[in-house]
């Protein structure tokens, strides 16, 4: 019996040139409260802090998101979601990234994007792409309703990243041996669903993972221009 085909994609760096977390807390600032961008400093201090390995990655990702949008309704932010799509879309997709999907969607994969950037606009970029699904870091919710810079959940990164994969295989059913997996990614943080899937991509990568991938025999692609 043939095995169904997934193709799961890191999103920042893999899929897109340059990260996109920053960027989305700048363009929301902007747009929903100017007065947000005076905290900039205080970015760069959350930063020393996570340097000086005062907290972790979701910790930080979180402070940032505080700083720099606070607590927003859905409604408020929905558009400010959207245009930030449009212009990654737009300016910071890369066309190997592009071309590949097309390769893989004409091939009857399901197309899967599995990253650590929030859902909330991860979700808005994977849908113009063609992505099938997504599986990112999620945010709670306050009593208003509004979304809060708090993670629901773990931060999809590293081993959190392979396990919530795993739950989201669970949720629809799919099982692991009747399946065919794909899976690209540029950071050795995702070293364990290289491992994990059937064929793995080094993608643009930098030279941790370079390494990892010729002791591994993982191709390595670049799709930088």
């Amino acid at each position: 019996m043939t095995k169904a085909a997934l193709a799961i994609y890191d999103m920042d760096k893999t899929v897109t040139r340059r990260a996109t977390f920053t960027p989305f807390l700048l363009h929301a600032a902007r747009r929903l409260a100017p007065w947000r961008l005076l905290l900039l400093p205080g970015v760069a201090v959350t930063g020393l802090g996570y340097a000086l390995k005062l907290y972790d990655r979701a910790r930080l990702k979180e402070l940032n998101y505080r700083l720099l949008i606070g607590h927003v309704s859905p409604e408020r932010l929905e558009p400010v979601i959207q245009s930030f799509a449009d212009a990654q879309v737009r300016t910071n997709i890369l066309r190997g990234a592009r071309e590949r999907l097309a390769e893989d969607r004409a091939a009857g994969r399901r197309l899967v994007m599995a990253t650590a950037s929030y859902r909330l606009y991860a979700a808005a970029i994977a849908q113009r792409l063609g992505f099938d699904d997504v599986i990112g870091t999620e945010q709670a919710l306050d009593r208003k309703g509004r979304v809060l810079a708090r993670i629901d959940g773990a931060n999809c990164y590293g081993a959190a990243k392979h396990d919530m994969i795993l739950a989201w295989l669970e949720r629809e059913g799919l099982e692991r041996g009747a399946l065919h997996i794909r899976f690209y990614s540029d950071h050795v943080s995702d070293a364990v669903v290289h491992h994990w899937a059937d064929e793995a991509f080094a993608t643009n990568a930098h030279q941790r993972l370079i390494d990892v991938a010729k002791v591994e025999g993982w191709e390595v692609l670049d799709w930088r221009e």
